[in-house]
């Protein structure tokens, strides 16, 4: 699915929209460039999931984890930001499955180190058509819960 000359306010929305779909266990990576609005993305989705802490860019820690709510339940709310990392050995794989946690939406920015351990996960595309507007694909499970 895409949505083209989105500005930041359609973005969030798109968001809101997307996390009300999510479930636990649902992993959503996004992709683009700095400043593409992966960030606001992760941020407006936090909001719509019932997390009332700022979300901000987890870049220096690489992970931060809040609670929110799925269908009335309290989850973990998981923002990872593998930016910084060129690989994941065997041993960092034990501390990135805290965070893939079945019970948890986990949300992964710059994911390429770990999709060798993602499964389905969803993939939210961000990239700039202006300064102030941007394009949005959608693939994975998400895209056929928005359909319906």
């Amino acid at each position: 699915m895409a949505w083209e000359d989105m500005a930041e306010e359609a973005l969030e929305d798109l968001a809101a929209k997307i996390a009300m779909t999510l479930k636990p266990g649902d992993v959503v990576i996004l992709s683009g460039e700095v400043g593409a609005g992966k960030t606001t993305f992760v941020r407006a989705a936090a909001r719509s999931l019932g997390v009332a802490e700022r979300v901000t860019s987890p870049t220096y820690q690489l992970a931060r984890s809040y609670e929110g709510t799925v269908d009335g339940r309290r989850v973990a709310v998981n923002h990872l930001d593998l930016y910084r990392i060129e690989g994941i050995e065997a041993g960092d794989v034990l501390e990135l499955d805290d965070y893939l946690d079945p019970r948890a939406v986990t949300f992964v920015e710059w994911a390429e180190p770990a999709l060798a351990l993602l499964e389905d996960p969803i993939v939210v595309r961000i990239s700039h058509q202006t300064p102030d507007t941007r394009r949005v694909n959608i693939e994975g499970p998400v895209a056929e819960r928005l359909e319906c």
